[in-house]
């Protein structure tokens, strides 16, 4: 049978078989019934001089029947026909050469660039001019053929496209229609309003019901010009010309306005933008609410002052502190500048937490031992007087025998008798560590001695951790301590008739003051002064004046975003050891002990200040320091509380009728690589 159809074929294409007439050479008649698909490629290889290589998936039958001649050009797209009718594709392969596979997968496949008559698959690229190329896409897929492929290329704003070759012209065709700009552009120079605020009344316009207020429109591009407070608007004819007109009418109507506007600030501080704005117009700043009317008479009073936009004109700026609302009365042209200043001054400020931490460890260790006696005759003995005593001693042993003579001697009235057993008191009192001694009497010779010896150890760690959170640019300090009295003079007048003494008070405790300033690349520039200070003591026994203990630093550093930095510190030690005896009995071995007192004194300290600063720019950043915070004071008070509940949540929902704090959640994992 097969060979039954190839012979029919070779017969009616007898142009490649057998010579003929010049008029049949190039005409043929095709009449085929269930030919098998490949033989029939085979022929029409052998036919047209075309090479042809068949997948080993091409498989089927086909007929064939024609009325009148066909060409060899003809039966070339007859048989691209019959495959595409057949679910297979010829793909170019090079010069004369095609690969007959099926249409699944094709667009996969190697091939030329070139077209392949009208029916052939094909790839061509596309270059847009004026049209997005991912939205062209979307817009081609619809029209693509079941195998076909459409790829945008964002990069060279092209678009590849894989398809027959009819289609491709089909589709070539539609995007010269489309790929051109329709688009009108026109620039606009406003003369009494602003840029910037013209073109939010434009967007919110054009902007579709429900829209995001900042949203940008799909209508008319805006682009604000502000170095000469204009707009160039780009879209639709239609739509340009309608908003050229909004655009002229609202500039119209804010000249004609009047020349006083209010201006409602939503960050800064009128009281601090006043001055600013002042010096821009050349107007007298104002020292307080009442020379701001003098002020104002004085400079319309001196004729026309230099005015922001170098009009020449009168223009004079007040404030309004109920409403926190800048006043301008000035030309248009002037009202535009300083708007324009006003809106870039008129920013939130970012907010920046400051932590100091103060470490301080010391230990102290001293040790004494001492020695004193007394000698002395009496009745007449010949007995002299003898005593040792030592600075670094107590207590006093002279004191005590004054004391004592006193008692024997003084009458019980008598004041000097008062301030001895007042001296002895003293002595005894200020006496420490282990103290012995005695008295005697042999025959006319009267003796006593003391002995005394301490040791102390005194370790110290001082651990605060003062903070404090302000805007940008803003000084801030805390204090947390007391206020002491100090006395500065003290005056007892004649006989003490009118005795007086002033005192003055002083801050004691942790003091923290800083001024943050946030720089450009992150970092941070901070102006601080951080003090810590306590009372040590009474400066002696006798006086009542105080010793303070103050540990400060005041300098200017640049610190990095969230990172801690070393202030400054102190590592101090300090060892001394002091003795006192008896020239040449102290000396001696052994017994020179009970003529001589010794004391030794061991002091180190450490002392660090550390700072970090922390950017708060949202409400999210200062809500994620906040939580950790709270949470840490909630679970203080509930572990020492008896119940191991919190008042504290109780507090802010009863009180403050607010929400606890809670901790963001954390964030999500980062997904698996692969």
């Amino acid at each position: 049978m097969k060979r039954l159809i190839a012979l029919c074929l070779m017969l009616s294409l007898g142009a490649g078989l057998a010579p003929a007439p010049a008029a049949h050479a190039q005409s043929q008649v095709l009449n085929l019934q269930d030919a098998d698909i490949r033989v029939f490629i085979q022929d029409v290889a052998q036919a047209t001089g075309q090479t042809f290589i068949i997948d080993p998936r091409v498989q089927g039958k086909v007929s064939i029947s024609s009325r009148e001649p066909l060409s060899r050009t003809e039966l070339f797209e007859v048989m691209l026909s019959t495959l595409r009718a057949n679910g297979l594709v010829a793909v170019p392969a090079g010069s004369g050469v095609y690969r007959i596979t099926p249409e699944e997968g094709a667009a996969a496949q190697p091939s030329s660039l070139s077209g392949s008559g009208g029916y052939g698959f094909s790839t061509q690229v596309f270059r847009l001019r004026n049209i997005d190329a991912a939205s062209a896409a979307e817009t081609l897929k619809p029209l693509i053929g079941r195998q076909g492929v459409v790829m945008p290329s964002p990069r060279g704003n092209l678009i590849v496209v894989a398809d027959y070759a009819d289609n491709l012209a089909r589709i070539r065709s539609l995007l010269a229609q489309v790929d051109q700009d329709r688009t009108l552009t026109e620039t606009v120079t406003l003369r009494s309003s602003s840029a910037r605020e013209i073109a939010g009344v434009v967007n919110q316009v054009l902007n579709s019901p429900g829209a995001e207020p900042g949203a940008r429109n799909a209508l008319v591009s805006l682009v604000v010009v502000e170095s000469s407070n204009s707009l160039v608007l780009r879209g639709e004819p239609d739509a340009v010309r309608a908003m050229l007109a909004l655009i002229a009418d609202l500039d119209g109507r804010a000249e004609t306005s009047g020349d006083v506007r209010v201006i409602n600030l939503q960050h800064a501080s009128a009281e601090q933008l006043l001055p600013v704005l002042q010096q821009l117009v050349g107007q007298s700043p104002a020292t307080s609410e009442g020379d701001a009317a003098t002020a104002a008479a004085s400079t319309s009073g001196n004729g026309q002052t230099a005015t922001a936009g170098g009009a020449g004109r009168r223009a004079n700026i007040a404030r309004y502190p109920g409403a926190n609302a800048i006043v301008i009365a000035a030309d248009p042209d002037t009202q535009r500048v300083l708007g324009e200043v006003i809106r870039q001054l008129d920013t939130r400020r970012r907010q920046v937490l400051v932590e100091a931490v103060v470490v301080e460890l010391s230990d102290n260790a001293a040790q004494q031992l001492g020695v004193q006696f007394a000698l002395a005759g009496i009745n007449g003995s010949s007995i002299p007087f003898s005593a040792t005593n030592y600075s670094n001693a107590a207590p006093n042993i002279l004191g005590l025998a004054a004391a004592a003579a006193g008692e024997r001697n003084l009458p019980e009235d008598s004041s000097a008798l008062a301030a001895l057993r007042q001296t002895a008191l003293d002595s005894v009192l200020g006496a420490r560590g282990i103290l012995t001694g005695g008295y005697g009497q042999s025959g006319d010779a009267l003796f006593g001695f003391i002995i005394n010896a301490v040791k102390n150890d005194t370790a110290s760690n001082l651990l605060s951790t003062p903070s404090v959170m302000t805007l940008d640019n803003q000084e801030a300090s805390i204090l947390v301590g007391q206020e002491i009295p100090i006395t500065t003079g003290e005056v007892l007048g004649d006989s003490n008739s009118n005795p007086f003494r002033t005192i003055q008070r002083q801050n004691v405790g942790i003091q923290l003051d800083v001024k943050p300033q946030i720089n450009a690349g992150g970092a941070i520039t901070l102006f601080l002064r951080q003090e810590v200070s306590s009372i040590s003591g009474p400066l002696s026994e006798s006086s009542g004046e105080l010793i303070l203990d103050k540990r400060a630093i005041e300098t200017t550093v640049a610190v990095d975003d969230g990172a801690i930095v070393v202030l400054g510190g102190l590592l101090d030690r300090n060892e001394r050891t002091t003795v006192e005896r008896t020239p040449f009995l102290g000396d001696i071995p052994g017994l020179g002990n009970l003529f001589k007192a010794t004391s030794s004194q061991n002091v180190q300290r450490n002392l660090m200040v550390f700072i970090r600063p922390t950017i708060i720019g949202s409400a999210a950043d200062a809500q994620a320091l906040t939580a950790p915070r709270y949470g840490y004071i909630r679970d203080l008070e509930a572990a020492r509380s008896a119940d191991g509940l919190s008042s504290l949540d109780a507090i802010v929902r009863d009180y403050m009728q607010a929400a606890p704090i809670t901790a963001p959640p954390p964030p999500p994992p980062p997904p698996p690589v692969g």
